[in-house]
């Protein structure tokens, strides 16, 4: 059916809740349908109700095999798409980030995603974010690459800010080390709420996401 329907626009009809069959695939985990797909003539741009490409859903279930045909196949659209934020304000980086899948970070650092890149909701960028989850290994790996220790959120807000008050010296005193002098102070005015949640309308589908930062 899908060689029958090659660049027929019934590649791209969305179901209600916006997901086309390569949606679907990626979330099946049919890395196979999905390079069909995708040479038959299904548009990678295309988001659901939440906001996600295929390759944002790639990025947030782990699935190497999908996210590597969605970003060799289709290689004309992924610097848009990987600039894209979800509804949520999340781009692919911040999802790889949230759940921990470090080799799919270092694959979307490799492709040309912004490491410094500011989610939509507080400005965290992916040290942010790594810090706010205590993943030392993925602070690691972020400044090994060149991530900016001193980029602030938008209230101000350093990655070694968000150390205080947490429980792993190793990032802090990490962060301490290669951080400005000028901002290891935390800054003098209120308390940045960084409680944020990301919730997707499917709960089926997808789970809530929780990153508890410095209060």
């Amino acid at each position: 059916m899908i060689n029958q329907s090659r660049g027929d626009p019934f590649l791209n009809i969305q179901n209600n809740q916006r997901q086309t069959a390569l949606h679907l695939a990626v979330i099946m985990e049919q890395p196979q349908v999905v390079e069909r797909l995708l040479k038959a003539g299904c548009d990678p741009r295309l988001v659901d109700d939440s906001g996600n490409t295929a390759l944002h859903i790639a990025c947030k279930s782990g699935s190497l095999s999908s996210f590597g045909v969605l970003t060799q196949v289709c290689p004309t659209y992924l610097p848009s798409i990987l600039t894209t934020p979800n509804y949520s304000g999340l781009n692919c980086l911040h999802l790889a980030c949230i759940h921990s899948f470090l080799s799919l970070v270092e694959s979307l650092l490799s492709l040309g995603a912004d490491i410094d890149a500011q989610e939509q909701c507080n400005g965290r960028t992916a040290l942010h974010l790594a810090v706010d989850l205590q993943n030392l290994e993925l602070v690691r790996l972020l400044v090994a690459k060149g991530a900016d220790v001193n980029s602030l959120t938008y209230g101000g807000y350093s990655p070694y800010h968000l150390t205080y008050g947490r429980q792993n010296t190793e990032i802090q005193l990490q962060l301490y080390v290669l951080t400005s002098q000028d901002l290891r102070d935390l800054p003098e005015s209120e308390s940045e709420d960084s409680d944020w949640e990301v919730q997707s309308e499917d709960d089926q589908m997808y789970d809530d996401i929780r990153v508890v930062g410095h209060k």
